[in-house]
């Protein structure tokens, strides 16, 4: 992939990510949600190639809108494939931060041992896990999206659309979607 292509696919998922924090009650600058491409690169460089942006300069850290001391760090591993060596270095960070919250994310995916190490961390540390292709776009902006609250209508449907918003938001509210094509709702 060319430094264009690259450049432009970290300033996507950069931008979702951003977005999901927001979604997820975390306190995002307007200036964060909105930031441009051009801004993106003014930022961080333009040229992944030669690490400008690294991923590691992408590191997110924000604070939840309720409780300032509920922090969330989000993490850009720069090898394709993470390993528990990573893993244990983030959470070395995050005891050094009092920090027990974190997304990390993936290019291609984790290693045994490093999925392993993850669950055996919970529920000290919550540790969640998204690819690069799952961020390059929001899913909450890709269909008609209601939050809802009404509880009875919980679990009418299970579908792989309703477990990606349920992942995307991590809340437990509902959701009601239509499909436009077919004109009938779905709730999650």
């Amino acid at each position: 992939m060319d430094d264009e292509q690259e450049t432009y696919k970290l300033w996507r998922i950069r931008k979702t990510v951003m977005q999901l924090c927001h979604d997820r009650g975390y306190l995002v600058t307007q200036d964060e949600l909105d930031q441009t491409l051009d801004e993106f690169k003014g930022q961080f460089g333009d040229k992944p190639s030669e690490r400008k942006p690294s991923r590691s300069d992408l590191i997110v850290l924000v604070a939840h809108n309720d409780d300032p001391t509920d922090q969330m760090f989000v993490f850009f591993p720069e090898e394709p494939k993470v390993g528990i060596k990573t893993i244990k270095t983030y959470c070395q960070r995050m005891q050094e931060e009092n920090i027990t919250r974190a997304i990390i994310v993936v290019q291609i995916g984790m290693t045994p041992s490093a999925k392993t190490a993850l669950t055996d961390m919970a529920p000290k540390y919550i540790l969640e896990q998204f690819l690069e292709a799952e961020l390059l776009v929001n899913i909450t902006e890709h269909m008609v999206v209601k939050i809802i609250r009404n509880s009875e209508t919980a679990g009418r449907y299970k579908t792989d659309l309703r477990e990606a918003i349920a992942e995307y938001l991590k809340t437990g509210r509902l959701f009601r979607a239509q499909n436009e094509r077919e004109n009938n709702y779905m709730y999650y």
